[in-house]
């Protein structure tokens, strides 16, 4: 585990946007007063950040059975929380991570935010945010090597279709508020998920600044609205469930506890580049991020990993034949 001692925040705190609408008081914050922004629209207004430096990811590995949940620490520090000196949140950055499945390949998955607006309260810790955010999935640099990734990319190509061997061709899967299907905003919120108790290894109360939470219920994929493509993302994505413990299984809960750094003050070059130069520096095939921190691969409350039940040559044979049946 990484370890990062409590630090004073920076200089420059102003604040007041907490307190400039009562709505937007706790015990039940209302930020609809507020428009949704895009994530980069507004990266030069923002002159201060809290990293989320301990990003602790948990979901049943079994629908509807709280004995089989599992505890897994996204990449540290690309995701961060940034907003201006009256404390008006304009960007929330959300972590990534990289699963490897033996012989066939390595895939990304990050948490895509697609719309956010809140409020930052340095003074006393708190934070009230709602966010709009997508799952996403594609093929690692490291899977396009493998001979079957490059025959079904072959055959997408040949017939125009995109593959997701990056992230702008991802494959995408829906959110909603928990257990809410007709609401796709949902809220980050002050201390950690009340749905279950956390390990003691996924807690940082010595080092954190402050902790907030997120919950949010995980829909079914976006269709590229192409039979044979939506089928064989279909396909990716269950092999990935199989792989990580069914973490974006429709219709399962995925929470994280958001462990907090101390105000600093943002670059907005660096704001623009933060991300995607942390997403393509990670190796994924060994679990590594650019600091040298390892993201954790999923276990259960008392430690005991995550094994996945996957079977990759029948896995792999079943899209051969889907594929072909379509293209």
């Amino acid at each position: 585990m990484t370890s990062k001692k409590k630090s004073a925040p920076a200089s420059g705190w102003q604040g007041g946007f907490a307190q400039s609408n009562p709505k937007f008081a706790y015990p039940d914050p209302i930020l609809t007063s507020l428009p949704m922004l895009d994530n980069m629209a507004n990266i030069v207004l923002i002159k201060r950040q809290q990293k989320v430096h301990w990003p602790e990811f948990s979901w049943e590995a079994t629908l509807g059975q709280p004995n089989s949940r599992c505890f897994s620490r996204f990449a540290q520090d690309i995701s961060s929380i940034g907003y201006d000196d009256a404390g008006r949140i304009y960007s929330i950055i959300c972590p990534q991570q990289g699963i490897t499945i033996d012989g066939i390949g390595a895939l990304n998955v990050e948490v895509t935010v697609t719309g956010q607006r809140g409020w930052v309260d340095e003074t006393d810790f708190h934070l009230a945010a709602n966010m709009t955010v997508e799952g996403k999935i594609w093929f690692s640099p490291s899977a396009h090597e493998h001979w079957w990734v490059k025959w079904i990319w072959d055959m997408f190509k040949n017939e125009s279709l995109p593959f997701p061997y990056n992230k702008e061709n991802a494959i995408k899967v829906s959110t909603y508020a928990y257990q809410d299907p007709s609401q796709p905003i949902f809220s980050i919120l002050d201390g950690a998920s009340k749905l279950f108790q956390a390990p003691d290894f996924a807690e940082h109360k010595e080092e954190a600044w402050a902790v907030n939470n997120i919950e949010v219920t995980v829909g079914p994929i976006i269709t590229k609205n192409h039979k044979a493509v939506d089928t064989f993302n279909q396909s990716v994505l269950d092999i990935f469930n199989l792989a990580s413990g069914n973490m974006l299984e429709n219709g399962n809960t995925l929470t994280w506890n958001l462990w907090l750094t101390a105000p600093e003050l943002v670059s907005t070059d660096l704001w623009k580049t933060h991300a995607d130069r942390w997403r393509h520096s990670i190796d994924v095939d060994h679990g590594i991020s650019p600091d040298g921190s390892i993201q954790t691969p999923p276990v259960f409350a008392n430690g005991e990993p995550f094994v996945a039940p996957i079977n990759k040559k029948e896995e792999l044979e079943d899209i051969f034949k889907l594929i072909k049946s379509l293209l």
